[in-house]
């Protein structure tokens, strides 16, 4: 699709609808999500960002963890926010905010943008590089992108048990930088960690990912053989004493368009 190659046309509609049935849980559940935006706002206005930003799109805005972190750090002017699913038009309005719902690969996207940004949403698709140098290429000169997503070791318990990532797009934040390669933007910063949240039991693992919405890429109906066979292998590979664990791998990128007078220099 016009070398943007987002989600699929069969995965989109189960993603959205998955999201929204779990809008409600999402904002109280997705602790890590939302620690990965303020840290996201956090890396952006440490590298140097302006205070203020005149017009601004978020794509994958969903509850509003990244916009509430913004809205808090900057000013903005105009404000875009992007989801597939239409329950995110409540965050719209709650921060005043135009909201464009839908596909990324359909939609219009703002006129030249001094801040794109973020979090928490490429991993959903199939080449997010190919995303990542769409927004560079859409800046006006002297913008600011600023993306997270998620790395190659989220959720490896369930890749350790055999079950292939739901999420396509789990990437390094190198495959990103390399795609911004001969786009006019400078690198600012490439970063990426690694975080274990602890549950009771494999089972509240499951009940984690659902209401947050991870299960958005699966179409697997779980018998109850399966899970008990899951919650036995989970405890035998990964419990111990304090419970079992649950990696995240958020990684990140932030970059700055050239301005024309510099690019004009340097050619």
């Amino acid at each position: 699709m016009g070398g943007l190659a987002d989600m699929s046309a069969i995965a989109a509609p189960r993603i959205r609808r998955s999201f929204e049935r779990s809008f409600d849980s999402y904002h109280r559940c997705a602790t890590q999500q939302a620690a990965i935006a303020r840290f996201l706002i956090a890396r952006l206005a440490a590298k140097g960002a302006p205070d203020k930003f005149e017009n601004v799109f978020e794509f994958g805005c969903g509850t509003g963890h990244l916009t509430q972190a913004l809205r808090r750090s900057f000013q903005v002017t105009r404000l875009s926010l992007n989801d597939l699913a239409m329950p995110a038009a409540e965050t719209a309005a709650t921060f005043n905010a135009e909201f464009i719902c839908g596909d990324l690969r359909d939609i219009a996207w703002p006129e030249a943008p001094d801040l794109i940004l973020s979090a928490s949403t490429i991993q959903w698709l199939d080449d997010p590089a190919s995303l990542a140098r769409r927004a560079a290429e859409r800046l006006r000169p002297g913008g600011w992108l600023a993306i997270s997503g998620f790395g190659p070791s989220q959720y490896r318990e369930l890749s350790g048990l055999g079950f292939e990532p739901q999420a396509p797009g789990l990437c390094r934040p190198e495959t990103l930088a390399d795609a911004l390669c001969d786009t006019g933007v400078t690198i600012v910063e490439t970063g990426e960690r690694l975080h274990r949240l602890t549950f009771d039991t494999p089972m509240d693992v499951l009940r984690h990912l659902r209401a947050t919405g991870v299960n958005a890429g699966s179409s697997r109906n779980w018998t109850r053989g399966d899970l008990n066979r899951f919650s036995r292998d989970y405890i035998r590979q990964f419990g111990g004493p304090g419970g079992v664990p649950l990696t995240y791998h958020p990684i990140w990128i932030i970059a700055r368009r050239n301005r024309r007078d510099q690019v004009n220099r340097d050619r």
